[in-house]
């Protein structure tokens, strides 16, 4: 459900990147014909772009967009630009280094991609870093949070919608055991998040809501100030409705005071051409205020400008 909108007639890469090295010349760079351009082309098509452009031109586009960009405005163009791959190595690399929601960062990359795409995404790491992506997490890392990061970025999941019911009941009185246990980090806890099909997952929780009348992430709540809990909780719900995940994400990254770019840019580039639809429905329904409505409150200038563009609400 993407809400990047594409133009009927799509001009050549070649067309596309002759106007963008036009838009880089002269004194000022316009950034009107970037988010005209790239905010409308799809991922085949901007790969496209990239390569045609490295070809005419013997440079590589993102780095222009490095030179002649800035701010918030460059970071979210240049995150578009790139394949959502190299996209999701680039922003788990840049997660272990940072210090505050990093955590949340690589379980949204573990937990919301598709099994290919986490497969690729860690291919792409491999390439650029030099390194395995598990290997960096578990060297920045410590404790529960290495515990359950690590699977989860290693996971392969089952993509299919086959369920199995005595699996499903036996792994929930499991999970309910060990979390009256308060055992969250135990293994077999781990095991099932990190393993189980997202169809298979659901059957479970379902089944553990059924039988002992909670939703698995209220019992997850025993302590509201215990950060690994607080990922435990936000893990189950990017596996099984990843968009009132992400709605969450941007409510605080737009409520807070003064706004966290860093989340609704990522939020916004890595969704827009996968689920933004259902994230902007859950928005809505959960604020009150349609996002784009919330966004222009909130930003201003070109990555105004870019964001809209990219949840469907551009002038272009």
């Amino acid at each position: 459900m993407a809400t990047v909108t594409i133009p009927t007639s799509v001009p050549s890469p070649a067309e596309d990147c002759e106007l963008l090295r036009k838009a880089f010349a002269g004194w000022g760079t316009n950034e009107d014909l970037i988010i005209q351009i790239l905010a409308h082309r799809n991922s085949a098509q901007r790969k496209l772009i990239r390569q045609t452009y490295a070809d005419l031109f013997e440079e590589d586009i993102l780095k222009e967009l490095d030179k002649e960009l800035s701010n918030d405005f460059e970071r979210v163009v240049l995150l578009w630009t790139m394949d959502p791959a190299e996209r999701d190595a680039f922003l788990a690399n840049e997660a272990t280094k940072r210090l505050s929601t990093s955590n949340y960062v690589l379980m949204e990359i573990a937990c919301t991609r598709s099994s290919h795409d986490l497969f690729m995404a860690r291919q792409a790491y491999h390439a650029r870093y030099k390194r395995s992506v598990e290997e960096d997490v578990s060297y920045h890392t410590t404790g529960d949070f290495r515990k359950l990061l690590v699977p989860l970025l290693s996971s392969f999941r089952y993509e299919g919608e086959e369920v199995n019911m005595t699996v499903a009941k036996s792994e929930a009185k499991i999970l309910h055991e060990k979390i009256l246990e308060k055992a969250y980090n135990h293994e077999e806890l781990i095991r099932i998040l990190s393993t189980r099909s997202k169809a298979q997952l659901n059957a479970t929780l379902n089944y553990y809501n059924n039988e002992f009348g909670n939703v698995i992430n209220k019992d997850l709540k025993a302590d509201p100030k215990d950060e690994y809990l607080t990922l435990l909780r936000a893990t189950v719900k990017c596996l099984t409705c990843p968009e009132k995940y992400y709605e969450k994400v941007l409510r605080s990254a737009i409520n807070k005071l003064g706004t966290d770019e860093w989340a609704l840019t990522r939020v916004v580039a890595t969704r827009a051409e996968v689920d933004m639809q259902r994230i902007m429905e859950e928005f809505h329904r959960r604020n009150s205020v349609p996002l784009d409505i919330a966004i222009s409150g909130d930003t201003s200038g070109d990555y105004k400008k870019m964001l809209l563009a990219l949840i469907g609400h551009g002038n272009n």
